[in-house]
């Protein structure tokens, strides 16, 4: 009887276990493209800091990722077994947040474009490698607090996949994802912030090989660099108009009816349709934002 028990127990583990791998791949494939996202939001956000400080950046970035997931996973499956309702509005209040940061981005590179001259440049470039650790701390904080959306959006998908079966399936499916995706994550952004140094290691070899390797990568990394930082302000949009238009079911279908028509253009109609209804939203949210801000300051007088 004892081992007809344990049977029966490894059985219902293997069971759980095959489950929660099929479920994961289904949530993996899913949150792919908020993955890709997230990857260059992160990287975007770490760039700029001095080389001595890169990994300790990433690395501080990468525990606040961990305790977004330590704060999102329970919060999901709370909201997910009382209050489903909550779910989209929450997102929503954190997609048109990325919308405003994005528009703000764009906001500041317009303003501050063609304003300086090379010696302002080169004193940027000094006062940047003499950084306060306040200006560290609060690139930490501005890429920590974008991480907990993207998690969140990652955390809200995963649920979606796993929704109608058991607890422990979900506690174990929305666990696997966390983990998978903040190590994935977080060490790509360490292997492209390090490009440089692992570029100039290599023009230092004594074969001609390596020094051809090094040269390469250090003529690719700024453009990879530049590219990222592009790609990261894209994807607020793409990312936060994305749940704004499936938050709201007469846009979403609107959306879908429009990629429908387009042919060939389907697969890209959708994302240029969300980062358009992103940046409509992040320009609306900067603008209350700013009119709030001149009206308590106004008030303060």
């Amino acid at each position: 009887m004892p081992a007809g028990s344990l049977l029966t127990l490894l059985d219902d583990i293997a069971t759980i276990l095959d489950d929660v791998s099929i479920l994961t791949k289904k949530a993996a494939a899913k949150t792919a493209g908020v993955l890709g996202d997230d990857l260059a939001l992160n990287a975007q956000q770490v760039s700029g800091v001095v080389s001595k400080r890169e990994l300790p950046v990433v690395w501080a970035v990468a525990k606040g990722s961990f305790l977004n997931k330590l704060i999102l996973v329970p919060l999901a499956l709370l909201i997910g077994t009382f209050a489903p309702w909550g779910i989209t509005p929450l997102l929503m209040i954190g997609g048109i947040y990325l919308c405003f940061e994005g528009v703000e981005k764009l906001h500041q590179a317009f303003v501050h474009r063609g304003k300086k001259s090379e010696d302002q440049a080169g004193k940027d470039i000094a006062a940047l490698a003499a950084a306060p650790p306040e200006t560290e701390a609060e690139k930490i904080k501005g890429a920590v607090r974008t991480d907990f959306v993207l998690s969140a959006e990652i955390i809200a998908i995963t649920l979606g996949q796993v929704a109608d079966v058991d607890f422990t399936r979900q506690l174990t499916v929305l666990s696997a994802i966390s983990v998978i995706m903040t190590v994935g994550v977080y060490g790509l952004v360490a292997g492209i912030v390090k490009l440089d140094d692992a570029g100039l290691y290599l023009t230092q070899g004594r074969t001609t090989f390596p020094q051809m390797i090094g040269r390469a990568i250090l003529w690719f990394a700024p453009f990879l660099m530049r590219s990222l930082s592009i790609l990261g302000t894209a994807a607020m949009f793409l990312v936060g108009g994305g749940i704004i238009t499936h938050g709201i079911p007469w846009l979403h279908h609107t959306v879908e009816h429009l990629a429908e028509k387009a042919g060939t253009l389907t697969p890209i109609i959708p994302l240029l349709l969300n980062g358009l209804c992103g940046l409509i939203a992040g320009t609306l949210a900067l603008l209350l934002f700013n009119g709030v801000r001149k009206l308590r300051g106004k008030s303060a007088h």
